[in-house]
């Protein structure tokens, strides 16, 4: 998918912008979204790179995390960039651009737009990547000819129990920075650059800071490009009422919900609110808020100081009894069983 910024350009004039932020916000919290940057890489045609899926070295460069997400800023030069899923046709990368992969697929990013060879997938460098420490691993790959230089990073996140905003965002994902509003973004990646080239205490964690800023960045120039007859979980951000219920669902998951209660505060019918929101998020909203309930218990438990009362507590459940019940019913394992298999929260020791 091709982001134009300067596409849809009222979008924040529909539905309540601040409920996308606040929401959006949400997720990325209890989803555990984090960053890293691996790669900075100087080519010079001709050149070509086998990007392997995530399913082949997420556990390398990611090893905590439960879904890993690739991505590339293009600094100097142009390239074509291409999934190997086929859903796409291979699209232009140029200088400030910026290519994410939601899904995590095979992908490739070349000086021309049908190189003569494909190299073969190698996972070797992301083994020798994730033994360092420095903040970026510089490749030097290619021939003699016009030269570009792209940094590769990655993010991570929780996948399950669930994670709404994965399978609501395409394959392939290019931003293009054309008017004031990409400002912040040119200054990040000057500001991630400017670590490599003058690395200080502390350079990793404002390298992953500052890729986390541009991944939300991107997305909400993705939300604010959508179609006006887009459906799904982003398009539901969108809408006046369904985004509302979003909101509450998000900022306040233990208050006792009902479907009644939830539509007098959209300001609809039960059977109304119950169609529209299905129709966005593809599930009843008893369900859906159910469901981020177990996600941000599994946030929670992931934290050695909370206990399981308390986790039930904070998300809604007044008995422990029900709460690991449910929890079992939609995350497929115990709390207990569910806080030994996690990984530390992040920062945590």
């Amino acid at each position: 998918m091709l982001i134009h910024p300067e596409c849809g350009s009222d979008r924040g004039r529909f539905g309540l912008r601040g409920t996308r932020i606040d929401v959006l916000s949400q997720v990325l919290s209890a989803v555990r979204f984090e960053a890293a940057f691996y790669f900075k890489v100087n080519a010079s045609a001709p050149w070509v790179t086998t990007n392997p899926s995530m399913d082949e070295i997420g556990s390398i460069v990611m090893p905590h995390v439960q879904h890993v997400i690739p991505f590339h800023v293009m600094i100097d030069g142009d390239a074509w960039a291409w999934s190997a899923a086929g859903d796409t046709e291979p699209q232009t990368l140029r200088s400030g651009e910026i290519m994410i992969l939601p899904q995590g697929a095979e992908h490739f990013i070349a000086s021309d737009q049908k190189p003569n060879m494909i190299p073969k997938v190698d996972v070797e460098p992301y083994r020798d990547a994730a033994k360092r420490v420095t903040p970026y691993n510089h490749v030097q790959i290619g021939g003699d000819g016009t030269p570009a230089t792209f940094v590769c990073g990655y993010f991570g996140c929780d996948a399950r129990p669930f994670n709404p905003l994965l399978s609501a965002l395409p394959g392939m994902m290019i931003v293009r920075p054309t008017d004031s509003t990409w400002a912040l973004m040119q200054n990040l990646i000057v500001s991630a650059l400017d670590e490599d080239e003058r690395p200080e205490a502390g350079s990793q964690t404002v390298l992953a800071k500052l890729s986390e800023l541009m991944f939300v960045q991107t997305l909400r120039h993705y939300i604010e490009t959508l179609s006006e007859d887009s459906v799904g979980w982003i398009s539901g951000l969108r809408d006046e009422r369904v985004g509302a219920v979003l909101r509450l669902i998000h900022t306040r998951p233990a208050e006792p919900w009902t479907l009644d209660k939830l539509a007098k505060e959209a300001g609809m019918s039960r059977s109304a609110l119950a169609d529209r929101f299905a129709a966005y998020t593809g599930e009843p909203p008893s369900r859906y808020l159910t469901r981020w309930r177990m996600q941000l218990a599994s946030s929670l438990l992931s934290n050695s100081s909370v206990s399981i009362a308390e986790a039930a507590e904070t998300v809604g459940y007044s008995s422990e009894a029900a709460f690991k019940r449910a929890f079992k019913k939609h995350v497929g394992e115990t709390p207990g069983r569910a806080r030994r298999a996690s990984p530390p929260a992040i920062g945590q020791a």
